[in-house]
């Protein structure tokens, strides 16, 4: 039978736990509060985007030779690569960053061979998996996400 004073001790540590608990509660449900407020924010950048899709492909005639419907052998390649500036979210940022690597190393070997893939890299993670395997970054925008605005792209 356990003693009186291992009793306390063991409602002393679980009331510290249950307070450690509640502040992790806290700080998460800031956090996801943040995230829904910049998808919120986000949103009408998708919609634009739908729509100036949808108003491109709308004009292009399919029975017509154009320059945007012809197939043809790329001679440059530039690689978007969308990541995030810190981990914490599983294995996001390396599964995304693979994927691009192994796209540029299956499907455009031959301009890689000849340096003709460059990166674009939106956030630290995927930079730093282009670096370790000595692609070339034409360009790294770090801190995009953290103040875009609709004001700043038109």
């Amino acid at each position: 039978m356990s003693s009186l004073k291992e009793i306390r001790t063991r409602i002393t540590s679980v009331k510290t736990t249950r307070q450690v608990t509640s502040a992790m509660k806290m700080v998460s449900a800031a956090k996801l509060k943040k995230a829904q407020d910049a998808i919120l924010k986000i949103r009408p950048y998708a919609n634009k985007m739908h729509q100036i899709v949808t108003n491109i492909s709308s004009d292009i005639d399919e029975n017509r030779d154009s320059v945007y419907t012809c197939l043809r052998e790329p001679e440059k390649i530039l690689i978007v690569l969308i990541s995030s500036n810190r981990g914490l979210c599983g294995g996001f940022n390396l599964n995304i960053s693979k994927k691009a690597i192994e796209r540029v190393l299956m499907k455009y070997n031959m301009q890689y061979q000849l340096g003709d893939v460059d990166f674009l890299c939106i956030g630290k993670m995927g930079e730093k998996q282009v670096k370790i395997h000595d692609m070339k970054v034409a360009g790294s925008y770090n801190e995009l996400l953290d103040t875009l605005n609709f004001d700043n792209v038109f």
